[in-house]
Order: C-alpha cells, then sequence, then structure tokens
C-alpha cells in the first residue's frame, strides 16, 4: 500500500490534485461540471449533516432554506483559494481549517461525483486514482506561481486555444477572482491582496502563458 508523504496541518495550504482513473475523461458536459462545482462547495462545510445526493432531491424551497443555513453557519473544514476542473483531473488551492479536513473533503468530492457519474454513465468502479496528491505551500512566491499554474490549466493544456476565453471558463475559480462571477465559492483575498488591483492580478495570470508550457521551471512547486 502507498503512503501519502505529505501530512497535512491546521493552518497550512496546500495544492491538491488528482487524476481520473486511466486518465479518461470524467466531465463529459456541462452538467458533469457544474455538478462537480457544486459538489465540492458543498463538501467544504464541516458536516453539511445531509449527503449531498439527499440534499439535491429536496424540495426546492427545502434545498435553500438548508444552504442558507449551511452559509449563515460557515463552519467550513477547508477554505478553497482556488481551483480548476479539467476534464481528466482536478485542481484545488486549500486550507486547512479542521483537522482531517483535506482528507475528509477529498474523500466526500470524489465519492460523491463518482456515483453520481457511475450512475449517470452506466459504468462501475473507481473514477479517481486510488490517492490524490498533495504539496504544502512554503511561501508566498510558490502561493502565486501555484495560483497562476492552476487557472491557466485549461490554456496551457489546450482546451482553450483563445486567451481571451480563459474569464469564460465557469469551471475554474478564475472568473470570481476578476469580478466576473459572484459565485463566493473561493476565499480570493489572500492571493488578491498581494496586487495592488484585479488587473495586476490578471497581468501575473496572463502573461505567463507560454513560460507555464514549458513547465520544467516551476515543476517544482507543483508535484512531490
Amino acid at each position: 500500500m502507498s503512503y501519502r508523504k505529505v501530512s497535512f496541518g491546521l493552518g497550512e495550504i496546500y495544492h491538491v490534485f488528482n487524476r481520473s482513473v486511466a486518465r479518461q475523461p470524467i466531465f463529459l458536459s456541462k452538467l458533469d461540471f457544474s455538478r462537480a462545482v457544486d459538489v465540492l462547495n458543498f463538501y467544504s462545510y464541516l458536516k453539511p449533516g445531509l449527503r449531498y445526493s439527499h440534499y439535491k432531491r429536496l424540495p426546492l424551497e427545502k434545498k435553500s432554506d438548508f444552504l442558507f443555513q449551511l452559509k449563515e453557519k460557515n463552519e467550513k473544514q477547508v477554505e478553497i483559494l482556488a481551483f480548476c476542473l479539467m476534464p481528466n483531473h482536478t485542481h484545488f488551492l486549500v486550507r486547512e481549517i479542521q483537522e482531517g479536513g483535506i482528507s475528509t473533503f477529498m474523500s466526500n468530492f470524489q465519492n460523491s461525483y463518482a456515483k453520481y457519474f457511475n450512475i449517470k454513465h452506466q459504468r462501475v468502479g473507481a473514477l479517481f486514482q486510488y490517492m490524490f496528491k498533495a504539496v504544502r505551500v512554503e511561501s508566498d512566491e510558490q502561493l502565486l506561481h501555484i495560483c497562476r499554474y492552476i487557472h491557466l490549466n485549461p490554456v496551457t493544456s489546450f482546451v482553450i486555444k483563445d486567451l481571451t476565453k480563459l474569464e469564460a471558463y465557469l469551471w475554474s475559480s478564475y472568473p470570481q477572482y476578476i469580478g466576473k462571477q459572484v459565485d463566493q465559492i473561493v476565499k480570493p483575498e489572500i492571493i488578491l491582496n498581494q496586487f495592488s488591483s484585479v488587473e495586476s492580478f490578471k497581468q501575473f495570470i496572463l502573461d505567463q502563458v507560454n513560460y507555464q508550457r514549458e513547465l520544467d521551471k516551476i515543476k517544482h512547486l507543483m508535484y512531490e
């Protein structure tokens, strides 16, 4: 049995990522992507009280009330700073708020989405690789590089060929960072506060596309 090299610490920030089994596509439609975004937000909360699949079956009014109460309590097990969903893998930049929070969050997210995907697409078996990977963020410089890496992933992986369309890629936190999306899934202030403006943040992200495609210069910041 393999073991994770990184131990999670309260208050620490980590780049957490995983791929699908055999690198098969796991987000086949906008509905799949949307489901995954909702699930990751739902399970960022500490002990929601319902499984996400049960929450989805609630009548609309009860669903709204439940989500409102969840947000009002604001008890988190992880704080999501950035994320990106790709066709066959996921990236999260998260801070551990509760002991065991990241492991529980990833387990709940992957299990919930895998059950949905398997039922919808009539498949059985594991969807994600057995053990997700994690890298502890050790400096502000590393934090910014990983944030950029995560947000540019659709472009550097050529899922998006036109850089101008990155702002409309709804399956990452980048639209929220630049004010194009109001859903408060992530907490961007930790990173945005290191820039003089949102425009300077955008420049930091977008000016390094070719640099990131080479990857060798920043790989040591991303992987174990």
